[in-house]
């Protein structure tokens, strides 16, 4: 028998190998900004250079493991909240069966480390780990779903994913064109 525990790390995996190939292009350039406004020249003097990349680096890795550990969260909610909803299976089985997806996100992750010289590459890993991992959610629990349970449990992952980054986008938005309103030009 095998233990269902046995992969239960892989999700931590994802979520450091995603942090780290977005934090390894951010650090670049965010070195490279500070490089062409003048203020690396300053930071050397207090910091060595390996110092400053170091330091950059564990910020934004823990900048953005915190923003996939709050998807992943919301996302592991959104599920059990779409399963009680539309599944007919209610001892869990179908959320246990689905645990061998963690392996998708796990070959995405580490693709993405392929990609670090480019935003466009780490992003469409992770777009294509999502919708490979959602394709493989539905294909394992279509046995315990009708078919309109099928279609409310698409159309609710789909409205909510869709709602939550329009409401991001109009917030930061909001957020840009306030704060040019405010500058003194």
């Amino acid at each position: 028998m095998r233990n269902t525990y046995l992969t239960s790390h892989f999700p931590l995996f994802s979520i450091l190998l995603f942090s780290l190939s977005f934090s390894l292009y951010s650090e670049r350039q965010i070195s490279g900004w500070l490089k062409d406004v003048g203020l690396y020249a300053g930071m050397l003097e207090f910091f060595s250079a390996g110092g400053i990349q170091l330091t950059l680096l564990f910020f934004l890795i823990l900048f953005f493991f915190m923003i996939f550990s709050a998807l992943k969260l919301i996302a592991d909610t959104l599920m059990e909240l779409s399963l009680l909803f539309f599944s007919r299976d209610v001892e869990g089985i179908e959320l246990a069966n689905l645990r061998k997806g963690t392996w998708i996100y796990l070959a995405g992750s580490a693709a993405s480390l392929l990609f670090i010289w480019m935003p466009l590459g780490i992003v469409c890993c992770f777009l294509a780990a999502t919708l490979v991992y959602f394709v493989f959610i539905v294909y394992h629990i279509s046995d315990s779903l009708s078919g309109a349970g099928m279609f409310g449990l698409i159309f609710f992952h789909i409205t909510f994913w869709c709602a939550a980054a329009a409401g991001t986008s109009y917030a930061g938005f909001r957020l840009y064109n306030s704060l040019m309103k405010s500058l003194p030009i």
